[in-house]
């Protein structure tokens, strides 16, 4: 191939030149409908000389996935080519063209995306970040009951027409965060922390710890200066399920690393328990890049920093901060196993068979108190989440403000399912550098959910 998308003009004055080896050939080309779609479709280019190498089936020509389900599903979707015979005389002239094998059609695929959802979260997203003047962050939807993703968002996103236009974006508008973004999950990570901590039986749904507003650890070193831990506001007393719904910071310092004769569930028990929800494995969803989180432990960190694990590094690690980072498809597939109880290998290509990979039943007990408090964050009038309470249908769930960039900014997190009765949709929203935090996540989702239930599910 010289050339590509040639002039109608220059096809004609080709064609009339008599040159016989110069033939020009009907051809097609992707046309990618929406940004919308780009992260979760992804694109198409011309084989490298690496691909090349690494594929023998591939030709010179050939156009293959690069990115998305493009590139994941190539091998269906491509086909195959067929082959074409040209003869020559001992002049070298062109004599005849033969078509001795058909090429054959690549797999028709049918995906779990439901498109008109899709585009609604799409420029409700986008509206949100416009608002508050940032340009990223991530939206996902999924179906507790099979691990059907029914959007997949990631901001900025880019036009898949022309991908080179993307190349140096400062943005990174090719990088896919929903897949293979990295986050601390701040307060969103304190459902799994309280399933923990009764399970262990480091509290009951009884217990109460105060919050008046901080904790201050002694310094053996300098007794006048303690370090002190905060909350975001005095929350008085607070038990598992109000601990959940005002978010309270000082109840899971106390029940994740331990405070005045209460012993807490501690690093080793928490990294436990962050493996049972599968934080440590890949969701297996079917899109290129997916990562897996980073889960810190005291010999970890004493290796990386020659510091030892202190107790403050616990108290960080049980409100969502410091060291630890998930992937937004872990935190999300992380509420629907307390929806649910157990939380499927996400997928977007329609299929009839649903893989399980976390199953947490044998934590009923827990799970359901921590439910309450999921439903509390929204139905009290103290919730974190009490915007979602005028939805037609009972939601319950999370906010999360994590700190970033050596806290000089706030990434807001949302995480929630319903109907809390019978969970068909399960959302996640993220926005980097939110200002305000959490408070800028729970609009789009309240929009989110309001959509689905009047278009979906009423």
């Amino acid at each position: 191939i010289l050339a590509r998308n040639i002039t109608r003009e220059e096809t004609i004055a080709i064609r009339t030149s008599g040159i016989k080896s110069l033939i020009v050939e009907n051809d097609y080309r992707r046309n990618y409908k929406s940004q919308a779609f780009s992260h979760v479709i992804g694109y198409v280019n011309l084989v490298s000389s690496d691909d090349l190498r690494s594929n023998e089936s591939l030709a010179l020509n050939d156009l293959i996935g690069k990115s998305g389900l493009e590139l994941f599903y190539d091998d269906e979707l491509r086909g195959d080519n067929g082959f074409i015979t040209i003869s020559r005389n001992a002049k070298g002239e062109l004599e005849d063209i033969q078509r001795t094998s058909e090429p054959i059609a690549g797999e028709i695929m049918q995906t779990t995306i439901d498109a008109e959802f899709q585009e609604y979260f799409y420029s409700r997203m986008l509206k949100g970040l416009g608002s508050l003047g940032r340009t990223s962050g991530v939206g996902l939807a999924i179906n507790p009951k099979n691990g059907e993703v029914l959007a997949l968002l990631s901001f900025p996103s880019f036009d898949a027409n022309n991908v080179s236009d993307y190349l140096s974006d400062s943005n990174r508008s090719l990088f896919n965060r929903a897949v293979s973004g990295l986050y601390s999950p701040g307060s969103t990570i304190k459902p799994v922390h309280g399933v923990a901590a009764l399970s262990e039986g480091v509290v009951t749904r009884e217990k109460q710890i105060f919050s008046a507003g901080f904790i201050e650890i002694p310094n053996p070193f300098y007794p006048d200066k303690p370090s002190i831990f905060v909350d975001w506001k005095p929350h008085g007393w607070v038990n598992i399920h109000s601990a959940l719904a005002r978010s309270s910071n000082v109840y899971f310092y106390v029940v994740g690393g331990g405070f005045e004769g209460l012993e807490g569930v501690g690093i080793e028990k928490l990294r436990d328990y962050w493996i049972t929800f599968g934080f440590d494995r890949l969701t297996g969803i079917d899109l290129p890049g997916e990562v897996t989180g980073f889960l810190p432990s005291p010999q970890e960190k004493e290796e990386r920093t020659d510091i030892i694990w202190r107790v403050g590094d616990t108290y960080n690690i049980s409100i969502g901060q410091g060291d630890l980072q998930l992937t937004p498809l872990e935190l999300l597939n992380s509420i629907v196993a307390i929806a649910e109880g157990k939380a499927y290998q996400l997928h977007i290509a329609k299929t009839d068979q649903s893989q399980e990979i976390i199953n947490i039943m044998d934590l009923q007990p827990a799970i359901d108190e921590v439910r309450i408090g999921l439903e509390d964050a929204v139905n009290k009038s103290y919730g974190t989440a009490n915007l979602l309470d005028t939805l037609p249908m009972p939601v319950a769930a999370k906010t999360g403000s994590a700190q970033t960039a050596g806290n000089t900014k706030t990434n807001a997190l949302f995480i929630g399912y319903a109907p809390a009765d019978d969970p068909q949709i399960a959302v996640l929203v993220l926005i980097e550098d939110a200002r305000e935090g959490s408070l800028n996540a729970i609009p789009i989702a309240r929009d989110v959910f309001e959509w689905y239930y009047v278009n979906r599910l009423k």
